[in-house]
């Protein structure tokens, strides 16, 4: 891609992407920001970087959430910085998940689990311990090549579509469980998807996904999910819609407080399953919190701006009176807020983190450094703010040694806390 300073071309303003409505209003603008994954090298530090439109809108027709223009997917996920096995909690769900999609499935040598976006290989390695086969899908070629140096996994390097579907049947056969935790949101071409999904199904088999649920963001505040990989942001009552137009259907439904707040749903074919009480409960609560009406929308927009006032208020007053502040976690959801407070190395000294892909680098777009974990230990900043929120409780544990010597963490989402 050719390299701008400006923004950069995306689609234009889009058509709901899953009825088809041209009534998506937009809702929340927060700006043009850089790629959310794509940290710098020092070396990439003095060339041009992307920006793109970051805005997010309401279907009038089936209530679905997305961003309003959509960026290139083979621009953000063929050379990927996430990792699922940084944080000790992901990995422990993933591993718990490959035990309930197992044994609910009745899993077992003659079952193949394809998982899509499967990243380090985290899940599938918990899925390997059934004794199934299993299979990754992933574009990001630096995983791969990651995966191969250790334990690997077999893996279809590319992305999930009818195209690559047919394929992958072709060489590993149909598989009797589809996972998707974290990568449905990542998805602009829902129909291509789900016709590739039909296929690669065998009979009586289930799709799982997992994503971040509208009704959690909603609730806290949490605008720093949204972000240009994101393209959707679920409720289940768009997703029923969606299903119900490629004959599949919702049969099993649960909330998860996995990041501050999932959605877990199983579909399969229609007539194949039998359609759990899960399914009504959670869309009768939606319909309860509004989630199906524009006014919801409009005063988390209100919210928002009230977040940006209160932890910039917050930042200023912090460092006017000397006091050094610096970040713990550099998830791309932490380069939402720190582009929409416009903030740099000037407010923010440098960020730490856990994973070693992204020490060394620069924030996109805002250019703080990531150093090490073990930096906060050593220098003892007084104030850090964790951009890592929804890892509150693993965060604190790793970094008691920090705690007890006087530093504090700053929670920015979805009030602004200061804790010792």
């Amino acid at each position: 891609m050719a390299h701008a300073f400006s923004s950069q071309p995306v689609t234009e303003p889009a058509d709901c992407i899953v009825c088809g409505s041209s009534e998506v209003e937009e809702f929340l603008d927060l700006g043009e920001t850089a790629l959310a994954n794509k940290f710098l090298s020092e070396s990439e530090l003095g060339a041009p970087e992307p920006h793109y439109p970051l805005a997010v809108g309401f279907c009038h027709g089936c209530g679905h959430v997305q961003l309003t223009e959509a960026v290139p997917p083979s621009a953000m996920f063929e050379d990927y910085l996430y990792v699922s096995s940084a944080s000790d909690t992901l990995a422990e769900h993933l591993y718990d998940l490959s035990d309930v999609v197992s044994s609910r499935r009745g899993l077992g040598p003659d079952d193949l689990v394809i998982d899509i976006g499967c990243n380090d290989g985290t899940l599938l390695r918990g899925f390997r311990r059934h004794g199934v086969r299993v299979l990754g899908v992933d574009p990001a070629q630096n995983l791969a090549e990651r995966d191969a140096q250790g334990d690997p996994i077999e893996r279809y390097v590319g992305f999930f579509n009818s195209k690559s579907a047919r394929e992958i049947v072709e060489r590993w056969g149909h598989a009797s469980a589809i996972t998707a935790t974290n990568t449905f949101p990542h998805i602009p071409l829902l129909g291509d998807f789900m016709e590739g999904i039909r296929y690669a199904l065998a009979p009586g088999g289930a799709f799982v996904i997992e994503a971040h649920y509208l009704v959690d963001i909603l609730d806290q505040g949490a605008f720093d999910t949204i972000y240009h990989e994101h393209v959707s942001y679920w409720a289940l009552g768009p997703m029923t819609k969606l299903f119900e137009q490629h004959d599949m259907e919702v049969v099993h439904a649960e909330r998860l407080p996995l990041h501050h707040g999932q959605l877990r749903v199983t579909v399969q074919r229609k007539g194949e399953g039998e359609v759990d009480a899960s399914v009504g409960e959670i869309l009768d609560a939606e319909r309860e919190r509004g989630v199906d009406r524009i006014e919801t929308y409009r005063a988390f927009g209100e919210q928002v701006q009230g977040i940006k006032r209160d932890l910039t208020a917050t930042l200023e007053r912090l460092r006017s009176e000397g006091a050094r502040v610096v970040g713990y976690g550099a998830p791309a959801k932490g380069n939402t807020l720190i582009g929409f407070l416009e903030l740099g190395p000037d407010t923010i000294d440098w960020i730490a983190d856990r994973s070693p892909l992204k020490q060394g680098r620069f924030t996109p777009g805002t250019h703080i450094p990531v150093v090490p974990a073990e930096r906060l230990v050593e220098e003892m900043p007084e104030y850090a703010v964790l951009f890592a929120w929804n890892f509150v409780d693993e965060v604190m544990e790793q970094q008691r040694e920090y705690r007890e010597h006087g530093g504090r963490f700053i929670i920015p989402v979805p009030t602004v806390q200061i804790l010792s």
